[in-house]
């Protein structure tokens, strides 16, 4: 059998785990609001029309924030069209997804919404046909006390006191020639800066979050990322990072090992805003939020013929998970973690249906994807402080990223229980590898107090509506403890989660 060593040590810590690590991002594409979130005429349907299956299914899932309104969709959006009376508000083209939007849900459902799933609003504004003033009447309109227009005007829609929103985004993904209001690093970076130095003016407390390039192959990645800073640096706390990973041609052994991608892509960021900072004599330090990531069949997206008619809430990328696409998923998690000292809030994106781990039928059930169990048990696992884990495994040549641990693993300790949690993938296509964990440096011996794994004889399995429970965690096999060792045996293509307890 194949042998890997994990080594921990409670005083070698990367940051306290960021609970904004754990976020999701609901956009008004496809049927991620409307039959997900949403559907007045479902029999789990609440008051407000919200689908309470999809609210327990997010509770469970362990979000704790959710980037709203967009993505793509925002660079068009008009706030207001999203508020008063429903049956005064317009219906508009969305450009970004060729489709109809009705405005049935805005800014106030979606702060009930909010409220009920227990979790906080990262807040888009848009800059894509938009700009300051309209940010800045968001703004008042969600944050500002009664006493001005628009905050009375939030009243009379039934919410006296202020939804005290703290992130926002300062427009998403401007470096793309596909977004409404492209523009260049130059025209974003004044932009953005007159953005943040408005919205601070209006209320100095907020988080704010920098477009970075909306992907690590676009040809101005880096030099987007220094020209946006070099005009945002002290006025800004964050600058986001997409990512998407798939499946090429088969090549499983890349895919599984698509998180070596992710570290460099942080790794690379932080370089330049440290090369910014440094410039700018700032003891400031840039964090990132990573407020796009996920696994996306992109080309398949792309292969599509565009659409041609008009319609509401069309069904758009509902990409159906394998447990292979669960392990890459659990990866990146592990890739995220493990820079806690930067990244500081990551969505998942996105919530309920496109490319996402919640799947709803209209009218039907909910139901958990295979990504669903790794994000879900990270999130109630991951307590106190990352640990910086040095792993010594095995390595294997990938075709798209070059060299690869075939285990790879991140570890959290709560000094308050004394639990130390541990997660861990197995990127070996046929073999299993025994994982020795050494907690020496902890004193008191550790005992198992809960195991979990993702696998399958099959790893193109999937959770259907009429099986959604095909793939689901289980028990980890052989997990031991003697002294201050544990020993768990991880099965090929898997993640995994301890739980160690004094």
């Amino acid at each position: 059998m194949l042998k890997a060593r994990v080594t921990l040590d409670p005083a070698a810590v990367v940051a306290p785990v960021s609970r904004r690590t754990f976020g999701s991002f609901v956009e008004h594409m496809g049927r991620c609001v409307h039959t997900g979130i949403y559907e007045p005429g479902h029999p789990l349907a609440d008051e407000d029309g919200f689908r309470t299956d999809v609210l327990a299914l997010t509770r469970e899932l362990g979000v704790t924030t959710v980037r709203y309104p967009g993505g793509n969709f925002v660079s068009g959006y008009r706030w207001e069209d999203g508020v008063g009376p429903r049956e005064r508000r317009p219906r508009r083209r969305d450009l970004a997804w060729h489709s109809i939007e009705t405005n049935e849900v805005g800014i106030d459902e979606f702060a009930r919404w909010a409220a009920k799933a227990d979790v906080e609003i990262m807040y888009a504004v848009n800059l894509g046909t938009r700009g300051v003033q309209e940010a800045l009447d968001v703004h008042e309109y969600l944050n500002q006390p009664t006493g001005t227009h628009l905050a009375d005007l939030r009243a009379r829609h039934g919410a006296e006191k202020p939804y005290g929103i703290r992130m926002w985004c300062l427009g998403n993904e401007l470096d793309g020639p596909w977004q409404l209001g492209h523009k260049t690093a130059q025209e974003y970076g004044r932009l953005a800066a007159a953005t943040a130095r408005a919205l601070r003016a209006a209320e100095p407390g907020l988080h704010l979050v920098a477009c970075g390039s909306s992907g690590s192959s676009m040809p101005t990645f880096g030099a987007w990322e220094a020209t946006v800073l070099e005009h945002t640096y002290d006025l800004v706390d964050s600058v986001s990072c997409h990512a998407y990973y798939e499946e090429h041609d088969g090549d499983l052994g890349s895919f599984l090992a698509s998180a070596t991608d992710m570290d460099h892509f942080v790794d690379s960021v932080v370089a330049t805003a440290d090369s910014v900072g440094a410039r700018l004599r700032s003891r400031k330090k840039i964090q990132l939020s990573f407020d796009e990531w996920n696994v996306w069949y992109l080309s398949r997206f792309q292969n599509q013929p565009p659409a041609t008619r008009w319609d509401v809430a069309p069904p758009v990328i509902e990409d159906e998970y394998n447990v292979a696409d669960a392990v890459v998923v659990g990866s990146l998690l592990i890739s995220l973690l493990r820079h806690s000292d930067r990244v500081t809030a990551a969505c998942q994106a996105q919530l309920v249906n496109v490319i996402a781990p919640i799947r709803t039928e209209p009218g039907g059930p909910a139901w958990r994807q295979t990504i669903f169990h790794p994000f879900a048990r990270t999130a109630a696992l991951a307590r106190g402080d990352v640990l910086r884990t040095a792993v010594d495994a095995p390595v294997y040549e990938t075709a798209r990223y070059g060299e690869a641990a075939l285990v790879d693993a991140v570890a959290t300790h709560d000094a308050a229980s004394g639990d130390v949690a541990l997660f861990a993938v197995n990127r070996d296509l046929t073999r299993p590898v025994e994982l020795t964990v050494d907690l020496r440096a902890f004193g008191p011996p550790r005992r198992p107090a809960g195991s979990w794994t993702l696998c399958d004889d099959d790893v193109r399995a999937t959770n259907t509506r009429d099986r959604p429970d095909r793939v689901t965690l289980r028990p980890a096999g052989e997990v031991t403890a003697d002294g201050n060792t544990a020993t768990v045996t991880l099965p090929p293509v898997s993640w995994t989660a301890v739980r160690l307890a004094q």
